[in-house]
């Protein structure tokens, strides 16, 4: 933890904004659907700005927590109130910000019932996200955590699609069994951390000073890893995902890919790598071996879909795939990689939801075999999808292109085959994207019904501007955007170096059969880290 440079609650502010904004449209008349639409903008736009804000002050040359926020909120507990953000941090924030201005401006016409309630949801699951990436009580993550799934919940279940009702159970079914593993692994590492050192407390930068004995880093990782396995969803959790993008409305599918999705593989990388890095080191291979599954398999399936939003879809699964392998490859290529392509695919996939929707709102379809020619009768919007899709496939010059490469270096580092599988999958991408570009934007204006549509208005523009600047800015300029997070994740890459030498210093490969170990072994978590730094001997158990 550092001091910060900014005397002031800013990240409270990022909470409180989108609150505050959810609070007066309760004030508001049903019938005043304009001034709501407009109201609720205003409040996700001055958040944006206010987050943006942050990179003036942050120090890009640490992996300590900045903007540190503490009050005592319920002490006997050892629960605080106490927030706080690192580099990976700072960028999922200003993706949750920035989809929320986008989740407002592409709801505008889609959305003409219970505005109002809609525009509420949207708020509050922006207080949600926002809190889960600052949290560092591990209590208010959990909360902030639930705060998101209740207006997803809602948003699907009023708002989505024909089968909303069985894509709305699957969700919250899925999620909230996820939750109840991951409560179980804050507790257990609350009842450690008191057992060690006589100190009950939920604090994450308390959390980090202890080694936990082997047996208590597999059983908690065991447990984080189903509840944000779930979330992210890596294979064969990711069952609830096609049908919860499907089903819910656009800003509803653009949240979920861009923002609700990321909070699975930030839970991996704030808490599984750190807190139990011995047991992610030795089921690192499971994980992995996971993650390439679910890029061929995710891809395949995205290759046999006819409607456009069950392809972007499956094609998620595939790149999350990708983010998975990348950062469990265990090196600096891989997780710096994986946390880029993280941002990537909020971008692009939430792109890809985005135009999704526009053409919807016209056609009221999204099956491929209805579209053919628009590029003919929608210049403007057959542009804006052909380079997003491009970006999707990570076409060189884009943002894609980067963030892939990273992670196949590192996947290779790791292991040749699990790197010649996952090119597979990722081969497989352009066959489904250009197969839909060719199907909806090239050929002819065979269906009648196409020839009038309207090319895309100033406000979708606005909308998909911002998106194209971010693949090309990125796909550019990609240093920009490393020198965010390379001091967290060449931290994260340092603990893991300490872990293997510390195991063949002990004979071991520090990798394991997919059983529970009976034996002892050497265990190095954050708290052995720094007694390395020192020049001491890792504890052993």
């Amino acid at each position: 933890m550092i001091e910060s440079a900014i005397h002031f609650p800013i990240l409270s502010l990022l909470i409180a904004i989108p609150l505050l904004g959810a609070i007066a449209l309760f004030f508001f008349p049903n019938e005043e659907k304009e001034a709501i639409r407009l109201t609720a903008l205003g409040f996700t736009l001055v958040n944006f700005i206010v987050s943006l804000l942050l990179l003036l002050y942050f120090d890009t040359s640490t992996y300590k927590m900045q903007f540190v926020e503490r009050y005592q909120w319920i002490p006997w507990a050892g629960v605080q109130y106490l927030l706080g953000m690192d580099g990976i941090s700072l960028v999922l924030m200003l993706l949750t910000t920035f989809t929320a201005v986008l989740a407002v401006l592409c709801s505008w016409t889609a959305v003409e019932e219970r505005v109002k309630e809609y525009m509420i949801h949207l708020l509050i699951l922006e207080v949600g996200m926002v809190g889960v990436f600052i949290s560092l009580d591990m209590i208010l993550f959990f909360l902030f955590w639930e705060v998101g799934l209740i207006p997803m919940f809602f948003l699907i279940g009023i708002w989505g699609g024909k089968r909303k009702l069985y894509a709305n159970i699957k969700f919250f079914l899925y999620t909230l069994f996820g939750s109840v593993f991951m409560l179980a692994g804050i507790i257990a590492l609350y009842l450690a951390h008191g057992r060690a050192t006589g100190v009950y407390t939920f604090d994450l930068l308390k959390l980090y000073e202890v080694t936990y004995t082997y047996n208590v880093q597999w059983w908690v990782f065991i447990a984080f890893f189903l509840g944000f396995a779930i979330k992210v969803p890596v294979f064969p959790f990711h069952t609830w995902l096609p049908d919860a993008h499907v089903e819910a409305p656009t800003a509803g599918s653009v949240i979920l890919a861009a923002v609700l999705l990321k909070m699975g593989i930030y839970g991996f990388l704030r808490f599984n790598l750190p807190l139990t890095l011995q047991a992610s080191y030795a089921l690192a291979p499971l994980v992995v071996l996971l993650a390439v599954i679910g890029i061929v398999y995710g891809a395949f399936l995205a290759m046999a879909q006819t409607d456009i939003k069950k392809m972007v879809a499956y094609s998620s699964v595939s790149h999350l795939g990708v983010v998975m392998a990348g950062i469990f490859a265990m090196n600096q290529h891989g997780i710096d990689g994986g946390v880029l392509q993280m941002i990537n695919h909020g971008v692009s996939t939430g792109g890809l939801f985005l135009v999704i929707g526009m053409i919807y709102e016209r056609r009221h379809t999204r099956e491929m075999g209805d579209f053919g020619g628009l590029s003919k009768v929608m210049p403007a919007f057959a542009a804006f999808t052909i380079i997003i899709a491009l970006s999707s496939i990570a076409i060189p010059g884009t943002n894609g292109f980067v963030g892939e490469l990273f992670v196949l270096i590192g996947l290779f580092k790791y292991g040749v085959l699990p790197g010649a599988v996952a090119i597979i999958g990722i081969v497989a991408g352009p066959v489904y994207m250009l197969g839909m570009c060719r199907k909806v934007i090239f050929g002819k204006v065979d269906n009648k019904e196409n020839a009038g549509l309207k090319d895309l208005s100033a406000r979708e523009v606005i909308t998909l501007a911002p998106i194209i600047v971010l693949i090309l800015w990125i796909g550019i300029f990609p240093g920009h955007f490393f020198d965010l997070t390379r001091a967290s994740t060449a931290h994260l890459a340092e603990m893991i170096k300490t872990n293997e030498a510390a195991m063949e210093a002990a004979g071991r490969t520090g990798r394991v059969s997919f059983v529970i170990p009976i034996k002892p072994r050497v265990y190095v978590g954050p708290g052995a880290f720094k007694e390395l730094e020192k020049g001491a001997a890792p504890a052993t158990r």
